[in-house]
């Protein structure tokens, strides 16, 4: 048995026998061609579930070497390539040191882009897609231990881009960048529930990217971060939607430390500075927690945020916080965006496991009107007919992995257990049983 520890968190213990720290593509290649079973590759440990272990092999590819870099070439479609376990923060600076930048980022700029990208991990805002919108290319490493390359176009890169570790381990990605921008961030408080269930498609579109934190059962909104793009946005109001700009002093989350949170209270910065809530120099969050999050169509947003806020009090003594963030619909088929402008919900828990497991059925069935969708990476309750009722192109995206692996190196007991793949023993690389 390896020791391959724990997810960041501490919510996933890993159970694989053997654990590789790859530096090269060819370290990656021959550890998928000499491993005795099933492969996965491991990032910086940022999931809460099974979705990244396996009863085999795993490869930590957040060693891999090689500098990012920039493409040129065709002026209109400008490019950064970068190895696959690069972080968000490291690859951010590096661009901003060059006068570029990307889309948009997730909260935190500590885990990597290729795990960010392979689960449908997303920033906020209503014109911003997911993070694996940006992806241009991938090169990864199949079952038989080959270099092959997907680029955008190609028939398979809709299955590929939002991929779940299905189909091989990533080596590098190429992303599409733009040039760098400022922003400045925002506190605002005081706005009222019935404000916020009556408007809120209007109210996530209103700024370059908007997080709405609340707990549930408070009679106004806990507070809004309103990240505005400088020259992109109108300049923020004093007053906005009933609610007010407060001091940088007052932006906090639960207990933790405010030093290390990005700088608020309206000062303009670069992107990569504002865009993340955390600093990469801090430790990531809270640590100690669970993390569950849900896609809903944004046409449905307060109508979904009521049911979820009916359940308020039983959530409120397990619950952190919760962010409502807003992601931009895409064409890849297991994005929690696929198809339709959506509101993200997303629950930091205290860690509760047992207790937080009992409200999960009960806050999916809530949702299931709305034809919600789970975050890859994070706890939920759904099984493979739940997802095919969410996911109208898992089916599809299950098709691509099982031609490109046939034997199953890559599954796992998640990935089985959701649909992704299709459920087999092990009986050796590219054996179709």
């Amino acid at each position: 048995m390896s020791d391959a520890g724990v997810t960041w968190a501490g919510t996933h213990r890993f159970v694989a026998e053997r654990l590789v720290e790859a530096r090269t593509v060819e370290d990656v290649a021959r550890a998928v061609r000499e491993a005795p079973g099933r492969v996965k590759a491991l990032g910086t440990r940022h999931s809460f579930n099974s979705i990244a272990d396996t009863d085999g092999t795993l490869i930590d590819t957040t060693g891999l070497e090689g500098e990012p870099h920039i493409d040129l070439s065709d002026p209109a479609w400008p490019t950064v390539t970068a190895p696959a376990g690069i972080r968000y923060g490291e690859l951010g600076a590096w661009l901003q040191h060059r006068g570029w930048a990307l889309h948009n980022t997730g909260s935190l700029p500590h885990i990597s882009v290729v795990g960010a990208i392979a689960t449908g991990t997303h920033g906020s805002g209503a014109r911003n897609g997911c993070q694996a919108t940006a992806l241009r290319k991938l090169d990864y490493i199949d079952a038989d231990g080959e270099l092959r390359t997907c680029r955008q176009g190609d028939p398979e890169f809709p299955a590929l881009a939002v991929g779940v570790g299905a189909f091989g381990i990533i080596t590098s990605v190429t992303l599409g960048v733009q040039p760098t921008y400022d922003v400045r961030q925002d506190v605002y408080t005081g706005m009222p529930w019935a404000t916020l269930l009556s408007d809120t498609p209007a109210i996530l579109a209103d700024a370059y990217s908007v997080s709405i934190f609340t707990t549930w059962d408070e009679p106004t909104v806990q507070q809004i971060w309103r990240k505005s793009g400088v020259g992109l946005d109108k300049a923020p109001p004093d007053e906005w939607h009933g609610a007010v700009r407060s001091p940088e002093s007052d932006a906090r989350l639960v207990d933790g430390d405010p030093d290390a949170l990005t700088p608020q209270g309206g000062t303009p910065g670069p992107w990569i500075d504002r865009l993340p809530h955390f600093r990469l120099t801090h430790t990531p969050s809270n640590g100690q927690e669970i993390q569950t999050e849900y896609f809903v169509p944004m046409e449905a947003a307060g109508e979904a945020l009521a049911a979820v806020r009916a359940l308020g009090l039983l959530i409120r003594p397990h619950l952190l916080v919760s962010e409502l963030r807003a992601v931009a619909a895409d064409q890849l088929w297991l994005s929690g965006a696929y198809g339709r402008d959506t509101l993200a919900i997303h629950f930091t828990w205290a860690p509760h496991p047992e207790e937080v497991l009992a409200l999960l059925p009960r806050i999916e069935e809530a949702l299931a009107p709305f034809h919600a969708r789970p975050h890859w990476g994070k706890w939920h309750a759904f099984d493979a007919a739940a997802i095919a009722r969410a996911h109208p192109r898992v089916a599809d995206a299950r098709a691509v992995f099982e031609e490109l692996d046939p034997g199953g190196r890559f599954v796992n007991e998640y990935l089985a257990g959701v649909g992704v793949r299709a459920a087999r023993w092990w009986n050796g690389p590219n054996v179709d049983e």
